[in-house]
Order: C-alpha cells, then sequence, then structure tokens
C-alpha cells in the first residue's frame, strides 16, 4: 500500500497494489488519453464491464493485456478475488464501456470496497457523457445535479421527477434510447412544455445530435421517430422568481381550497392571475 499524499511524490505508473479507475471513451476513440492508453498496457490485468467493448480500445492502440469481466451480474463475486489480487501486489485498471467507472455502474462499489480494504485507488480521468452533454447545452453549468438513470417503480420515479420540476439547478438524466419518450411526457407533465431542455444523442459519434429549446419541441422531434443510441438529458432549472413567489401562491392556493375550489380550479385561477401555466402552479405545491 501506498501511503504517499500527493500525486506528485508517486512512483511511476502504474503501481503495485493499486486499483486505476481509468476513463475511457463514450464513443470517439481518440478521446482517450496517453495516461489511460500507459496504464492499460502496463497494468497486471485489466476489469472490464464487457471484454468486447475494451478489446476495440486494445486493438486500436496496439495494446495486450489480460482481461477478466467485471460487471453488476459478477461483481460480488470478482470483487473478492480483486481485492486478493491487489493485495499480492498486483496493478489494476477498471474500465466500463464507456465513460469513468463508478458514474452508474459497479465501479462505486470496488471503489468504496478497496477503500475500506486501506488500498490506493487512482483515478485516471476521461470523457464523461453527463459533463459532455453540459457544457454543450449552453443551460447553466455552474451548478447542477446529475441524477443517472431514473428509478423504473413508479412512485420513486415521480418522487424525483418532482424534485426536479422544482429545482433551481440544471439537471442532468442518463436515458436509454426505447424509453426516452415516456421519459419525455413525463417531463411535460411535472415540468410544463416550456421548460428548457437539451437531449443529447450519441455523444462524440458520427451521428452525434444535440436537440433543444423547450420540451415541447422536443418531443414533437422524436414523436415519429425511432430512437437509437446512448442519450444524454439537460433540463434546466426553474426560475428563482418562480421559487420567491412559492409561498405566497401556495397560501393563496390553499384559501382558495378552503373556500371550496378543487385543486384544478384553484390552479388554473392563480395560474391566469399570475401569468403561469398551470403546471407550473402544480409544481409549487
Amino acid at each position: 500500500m501506498n501511503n504517499n499524499s500527493f500525486l506528485s511524490q508517486r512512483k511511476k505508473e502504474p503501481e503495485k497494489e493499486t486499483l486505476y479507475i481509468v476513463g475511457t471513451p463514450i464513443g470517439n476513440l481518440n478521446d482517450i488519453s496517453q495516461r489511460a492508453l500507459n496504464i492499460l498496457k502496463n497494468v497486471s490485468l485489466i476489469a472490464c464491464e464487457d471484454t468486447r467493448q475494451t478489446k476495440k480500445i486494445m486493438s486500436k492502440f496496439n495494446i495486450s493485456n489480460k482481461l477478466i469481466s467485471f460487471n453488476k451480474h459478477n461483481s460480488s463475486i470478482k470483487i473478492p478475488k480483486i481485492i486478493k489480487d491487489l493485495k499480492e501486489g498486483k496493478s489494476i485498471a477498471i474500465v466500463s464501456d464507456a465513460g469513468i467507472p463508478g458514474i452508474c455502474d459497479p465501479g462505486e462499489e470496488i471503489a468504496r470496497t478497496v477503500k475500506k480494504e486501506g488500498i490506493d485507488i487512482i483515478c485516471v480521468p476521461g470523457a464523461c457523457a453527463a459533463i459532455t452533454a453540459l457544457v454543450s447545452s449552453g443551460l447553466p453549468s455552474s451548478s447542477f445535479v446529475f441524477e443517472g438513470f431514473l428509478p423504473k417503480k413508479q412512485i420513486e420515479r415521480e418522487k424525483i421527477l418532482l424534485e426536479i420540476s422544482k429545482n433551481q439547478k440544471t439537471t442532468i438524466i442518463y436515458e436509454s434510447p426505447h424509453r426516452l419518450k415516456k421519459l419525455l411526457k413525463e417531463l411535460n407533465d411535472f415540468c410544463g412544455g416550456d421548460r428548457e431542455i437539451m437531449v443529447a444523442r450519441e455523444l462524440t459519434k458520427k451521428f452525434e445530435e444535440h436537440i433543444g429549446n423547450n420540451i415541447n419541441e422536443v418531443i414533437n422531434f422524436f414523436n415519429d421517430k425511432d430512437i437509437l443510441g446512448e442519450i444524454t438529458i439537460v433540463v434546466k432549472g426553474i426560475k428563482k422568481d418562480l421559487v420567491t413567489d412559492k409561498l405566497t401562491i401556495k397560501k393563496d392556493l390553499n384559501d382558495l381550497i378552503s373556500a371550496g375550489l378543487s385543486l384544478s380550479a384553484a390552479s388554473k385561477y392563480l395560474a391566469k392571475k399570475n401569468g403561469l401555466k398551470k403546471s407550473e402552479i402544480y409544481n409549487m405545491i
């Protein structure tokens, strides 16, 4: 185990008894760093989410090394073996199919376990779809929330969608292509069709697309299309002035309901009074 505190004090990489979390391209193989290539070439072995994907990188850059499969289906079996190898002095690289391990994959679990064992972990940075989509969206990027893939259970899913609808910060979401239309409809229901949004598809690849402006326009764009590829969604936060008015509007809403109006009728009245959409009133509840 290496007890040095600063990277400048570290020995030549890769070091023994060290786990390297290595960022790989999210599409364009030329995005990989020279440091990442050096690690992949010289570690004792590479644990990868899908050996077929990793072999594409190795083939392009003429790397020959031992590969083992490490994914959500076998992580409980493989983690103890990886810990054992590290303690025996091996250096191991963890790679995912794309991007930086630990973001929505078993890399998070092994990093936590290795840390508890007192073994060194070094991240070799690389491309990240969430950050790539955020900075190319044109939406506020100084403060943001990353939700990853939303839960499949409806109650948990709706709870997060409600949080997104009320959040002032930009939100980043991952989604599979076959579920995108469902998510866009949910965002429309919770945030309103005028909320600014950008859907990034196939980032860094040949057919990269950025579809944006607002939720209504994005829904119309994808309405009659078969959607393929990796999807990242960036949603603008709610306007600050709407948050400021939240308490006043909520009090007015409760007063109207107490007076006998239904939630729908009261929301419709307050929306017209405040120059807002009905969905925006619901977001303040």
